[in-house]
C-alpha cells in the first residue's frame, strides 16, 4: 500500500527508509551490489529472521528487489525506486529550506521592528 501525500512524497517508502536497519541494510546492499537475508544477518547485529522482515518491506516498498537463488532470495536495490527517493528527498529539502528562509525573515523583520 502506497500512501502518496500532496508533494508526492510516499510515506510508506519513507516510513521504510525512516528504520535504521533498514537504512543499513540499503547501504550493505549498494556497497556488494546484492546479498541473501543470512550473508546480510552477518554483517549486522541483528538475526536472519529480522533482516528477512526487513528486507520484505524494503521489498513491498520497491527499494529491493528479489530473485531466488535456491532456498534463499537474493536482494539488489532498485536503481529506479531509490532515485525516486533521492527525489523526494531533494524536493521536501528544498520546501523546508524555502520555509527557513521565511521564517529567518520575519525574525529579522521582528529584530529591526525592536530595535527601531
Amino acid at each position: 500500500m502506497n500512501t502518496t501525500v500532496a508533494g508526492g512524497v510516499d510515506d510508506d517508502l519513507w516510513s521504510a527508509i525512516g528504520d535504521p536497519t533498514r537504512r543499513r541494510l540499503l547501504d550493505l546492499l549498494l556497497v556488494d551490489g546484492d546479498g541473501t537475508a543470512t550473508s546480510l544477518s552477518r554483517q549486522l547485529p541483528v538475526t536472519r529472521q529480522a533482516v528477512a522482515k526487513h528486507l520484505g518491506v524494503l521489498d513491498r516498498v520497491g527499494l529491493v528487489r528479489a530473485t531466488p537463488a535456491g532456498r534463499e532470495k537474493r536482494y539488489r536495490v532498485d536503481d529506479a525506486q531509490l532515485a525516486r527517493a533521492v527525489a523526494q528527498l531533494a524536493s521536501v529539502g528544498s520546501a523546508w529550506d524555502a520555509r527557513l528562509q521565511r521564517i529567518r525573515r520575519i525574525a529579522e523583520a521582528i529584530q529591526r521592528a525592536q530595535q527601531d
